[in-house]
């Protein structure tokens, strides 16, 4: 439980008991032992009979009694260590309750963060019940999940701060949008979506508790993120397979990819349905009917993904297709560290989860459990997310440079003079250099200049100081009619022999 000091809260946090009157009772007085600890005190409970000894006495019977680990009006309750309450960081609470007597509830304020424990013993009584309420100052979410809702929510405005930004470049770009930004755009609007329902999901439960509607929500939650999980790993593979910027289209083969997405989808629900419903208990060789097709599915999204990608950047190597191998590597790249990431933290994580056993673990790291099951594959994700769409950015060259191939630059280059010369020796007459003072006929004074008629389309276009014809977005970023847009630029209109 947290203090109210460190999540703050209207309601003094408390931990509140209340004992069942038994119905049906053989003993006419039937007790219960009781206590609350914190488990850093765990150490006051109990006594040892000797130094040496290391199982203690924890209940004040007669035997205790008289060996002076309790006195009589101690009978029935837990035996503590000698001035327990002074030396413990948190009190510690111990009663000998009658339950005949009707008891009333007993609460437990709680001043400091901590894993406080509640523990019982039948001294008399052969069965009993209980009801034990955890009130945190916040609301109604278990201390292990409230980090969760302000995690989420500054999710949901890091991904709306990412969409405002792509529609920012969408919309200044919108005649230049390849359809592979198409798919970006969804699942960056679907990311909003998701978050700001999973968000809202542990806001409702936190104020209203785990009713019939937080439950629904939860549903919906698990659907949304295994739709997640599906579109990703869809937008992962047409990206290798060169969708949009090595191949315009995929042909029956997108069909294949959206086949293999809706089956994880399906199978990622099943999955998840099943987890809220069959307990670990209860599981048994049929779940594997659960597990092994969505297990099927991903390791074919694996395969296919990493084989998708080298071959395309084999073929853009192959063809010397720089720029966009590049683009590749630094994908691949991408890949690759995150592959790493998680399998280092799957390593470190056996290791921390090896101890489990200890009666320590849970209450060492239940603040951060949380962060270990959900949190940090989620800011994977956002990286991993976030450098695809900036590489996928919609730039003013798009289709240019999607649709073109780069010329090898394995020559040293050309004078760009050569330009006017191969215009002039198509006509027939050689270009005037510095120094020539021949004088003109009369006719050709008279005769208009004529424009040098342009070369026929070529599969390539020649580049200039050796330099790519196409950057990948570096200078793209400006609104298509910029008068120092590549679409009126004076040095397209020296080249063309246009006039912008």
């Amino acid at each position: 439980m947290y203090s109210q000091k460190t999540w703050g809260g209207s309601v003094e946090p408390y931990i509140s008991v209340r004992f069942d009157k038994p119905t049906t009772e053989s003993n006419p007085d039937p007790v219960v032992s009781f206590v609350i600890f914190e488990w850093r005190d765990e150490k006051y409970i109990g006594r040892a009979p000797t130094p040496e000894t290391i199982d203690k006495e924890f209940i004040c019977d007669e035997e205790n009694i008289q060996a002076k680990y309790c006195n009589e009006t101690e009978i029935g309750q837990f035996i503590l260590s000698e001035n327990a309450n002074s030396k413990s960081q948190n009190v510690i609470t111990t009663q000998a309750i009658h339950l005949n007597d009707n008891p009333n509830p007993i609460k437990y304020e709680v001043k400091r963060t901590g894993y406080y424990c509640v523990g019982t013993y039948g001294y008399t009584a052969n069965s009993y019940s209980a009801v034990v309420v955890f009130r945190n100052s916040y609301g109604e979410l278990p201390a292990a999940q409230i980090p969760k809702l302000p995690f989420y929510g500054g999710l949901t405005i890091t991904y709306a701060v990412i969409g405002a930004f792509w529609a920012f470049l969408y919309v200044q770009h919108r005649h230049d949008i390849l359809p592979v930004q198409n798919y970006i755009t969804a699942i960056i609007v679907f990311l909003i979506v998701e978050m700001m329902i999973t968000w809202g999901f542990y806001d409702y439960q936190n104020r209203h508790g785990s009713n019939v509607l937080a439950k629904a929500l939860m549903i919906i939650v698990a659907i949304l993120n295994a739709g997640r999980n599906s579109f990703s790993f869809f937008l992962l593979l047409i990206v290798c397979m060169g969708y949009g910027v090595v191949k315009p289209s995929l042909g029956k083969t997108m069909l294949i990819v959206r086949g293999l997405a809706a089956a994880h989808f399906i199978f990622g629900v099943i999955y998840a349905v099943a987890s809220l419903t069959i307990t670990p208990d209860s599981a048994g060789p049929l779940v594997l009917l659960v597990v092994l097709p969505l297990a099927g599915t991903l390791t074919a999204f694996y395969v296919w993904t990493l084989n998708a990608l080298n071959m395309t950047m084999k073929d853009l190597l192959d063809r010397k297709q720089s720029v966009k191998a590049m683009m590749y590597k630094k994908l691949w790249w991408c890949i690759l560290a995150s592959i790493l990431i998680i399998f280092g933290f799957f390593f470190i994580n056996s290791f921390t989860f090896a101890g489990r056993s200890d009666p320590d673990f849970v209450p060492n790291h239940w603040k951060t459990r949380w962060f270990i099951l959900d949190g940090w594959l989620n800011l994977v994700y956002l990286v991993d997310i976030t450098y695809v769409a900036y590489l996928w950015r919609p730039t003013a060259n798009n289709r240019r440079f999607a649709m073109s191939d780069e010329i090898a630059q394995d020559e040293e280059g050309f004078d760009i003079a050569s330009f006017g010369g191969s215009f002039d020796e198509e006509e027939g007459q050689s270009p005037p250099r510095d120094g020539d003072q021949t004088p003109r006929g009369p006719d050709e004074n008279t005769k208009p200049a004529q424009k040098p008629q342009q070369p026929a389309t070529r599969d390539h276009r020649e580049s200039l100081d050796g330099e790519p014809i196409f950057a990948v977005g570096e200078d793209g970023d400006k609104w298509s009619d910029d008068d120092e847009s590549p679409r009126n630029s004076t040095e397209r209109s020296r080249l063309t022999g246009k006039d912008s």
